[in-house]
Parts: C-alpha cells; sequence; structure tokens
C-alpha cells in the first residue's frame, strides 16, 4: 500500500503555481458544476495542494468567498454611461439574470453574505448605466434596490420554476415598466 504524502504549508515554487487566480478560476469551475462555492478541502483536492495551502492566498473562507463571488459577478455587462440608458439596463439586467442561472448556487450565496463586494460591483454598473439620468440619491438607492430585489426575485424563479419555462428574454416587459417609471420620476 502506498501512501500519498501530504502537501503542506506554502505551495513549491517548482510546482504549477498556485495563485489567487488560479484558486479563484478553479472555485469557479467547481461552483458551475455543483451549483455552490466549493469546500476549501474539495478546492485544494482540485488544484492538488494541501488545504492550508489555499489559507496562504486567503485569511479564510469568508475571504475566499467574496473573491469568487465578486469574480463572478465582475463578469456582467458594463454599460456605455454614453449609451442610450433603457438599452444599457436592459443589457446589465440580462447579463445579471443569464450569470446567476450559469450559476444556480450563486444567487444563494449572494443572498447569505455580509459583505457587500459583489452588491458595489452590481451597483457601479447600475450607475454606469443610468447615469444620463442624474437621479438623486433617494431616487437612485430606490431604483437599484427595487431592481436589484426584482432581479432575484426573477432568478429565484427562473431556478424554482415548473411547468411554463420563464426565460430571461421575458423580462422585457416588467423592465420596460420599471424604466417607464423611473424616466417619469426623474425631475426636468
Amino acid at each position: 500500500m502506498t501512501v500519498k504524502a501530504k502537501k503542506r504549508g506554502r505551495p513549491a515554487a517548482a510546482s504549477v503555481a498556485l495563485s489567487k487566480v488560479r484558486i479563484i478560476e478553479c472555485a469557479n469551475t467547481l461552483m458551475a458544476k455543483e451549483g455552490k462555492i466549493p469546500s476549501i478541502r474539495k478546492l485544494a483536492a482540485s488544484l492538488d495542494v494541501d488545504p492550508m495551502a489555499i489559507y496562504y492566498y486567503f485569511t479564510n473562507k469568508q475571504a475566499l468567498l467574496e473573491a469568487v463571488t465578486v469574480s463572478l459577478v465582475e463578469k456582467i455587462y458594463s454599460p456605455d454611461p454614453n449609451g442610450d440608458w433603457q438599452q444599457e439596463l436592459t443589457k446589465l439586467c440580462q447579463s445579471y439574470l443569464n450569470l446567476l442561472a450559469q450559476y444556480p448556487g450563486l444567487l444563494e450565496t449572494l443572498l447569505g453574505m455580509t459583505s457587500h463586494g459583489p452588491a458595489a460591483v452590481f451597483t457601479e454598473r447600475f450607475d454606469l448605466a443610468v447615469a444620463g439620468l442624474s437621479l438623486d440619491d433617494e431616487l437612485r438607492n430606490n431604483a437599484l434596490s427595487m431592481l436589484a430585489d426584482y432581479l432575484h426575485g426573477y432568478a429565484l424563479a427562473m431556478s424554482c420554476q415548473a411547468g411554463e419555462e420563464l426565460k430571461v428574454d421575458m423580462l422585457s416587459g416588467p423592465l420596460g415598466f420599471y424604466m417607464q417609471a423611473l424616466q417619469q420620476m426623474v425631475k426636468p
């Protein structure tokens, strides 16, 4: 019987370079396959390193979770602040819903997080999309909160539907209604 030697501590320089980027990419791949953020042990096994090597790059599981979710949310569409705000906001929303559909456990992970990194990415993209509207702070915050809640509900409905299939492109009607209301709220 052979015993596989454990790989402990910092990764050896001669081995395949372990890095934050490589760890995050592997976690993203596992999440797409399994629908949830992988455990440190599962991630380490996939990378063929000791679990403690992960902690060399991330201080704790929460730091890894933050990095993984931010890396995924950064994949959403980045609106052109000079483009038509309605088209840009539509592309952003569709992109976000497609991301949540591609990574089934992402919505649950995002909603359970205490950090704000992924939300900050979406907020930045939302601000780019509606830049031409010159929203005051209160209207902007309300519009952002309402849209995020709607998109999360829509994503949840897509993930647990039965019968007629709910699709991202069915978002256009309700989103158009939202944008029309937002347009009317803007002071001339």
